[in-house]
């Protein structure tokens, strides 16, 4: 995230609007994942907020380190293609073997066709 606010101002807030999107879902689930293992709502509230902090401070922390040091400027510039790539790995060996578990040709083809409009965005962005 940091990588991409270094990058660009817009860039580091189309970077946070996704992460955000990505993020509420999932902390929903590990939300739901601490309750039923055992936790009381509070508590897991509170571990999912804690756990939320340490990458607010990594992301923070990373800004500062980019803005300060002359060594780690140029890093930003192999990070943002890294951590893409991550993305891009999580996607396709998560989703895409579920559209091949998928029954319903038309909810199949329709994920697909948003995925590839995804990456199609990506690349225009890029140019």
């Amino acid at each position: 995230m940091a990588a991409s606010y270094i990058t660009s101002v817009a860039l580091g807030y189309m970077t946070t609007l996704a992460i955000v999107m990505h993020e509420i879902p999932q902390e929903l689930g590990d939300f739901g994942v601490l309750v039923y293992g055992g936790f009381s709502k509070k508590k897991a509230l509170l571990y999912n907020f804690i756990s939320q902090l340490t990458a607010l401070a990594g992301a923070i922390s990373a800004y500062f380190l980019f803005t300060v040091s002359r060594t780690a400027m140029g890093l930003h510039s192999y990070l943002l293609p890294f951590a893409a790539g991550g993305f891009l790995y999580i996607a396709t060996s998560d989703l895409i073997p579920e559209l091949h578990r998928e029954k319903n040709l038309r909810k199949s083809l329709i994920s697909m066709v948003l995925f590839l409009m995804g990456l199609a965005l990506m690349m225009v962005r890029m140019h």
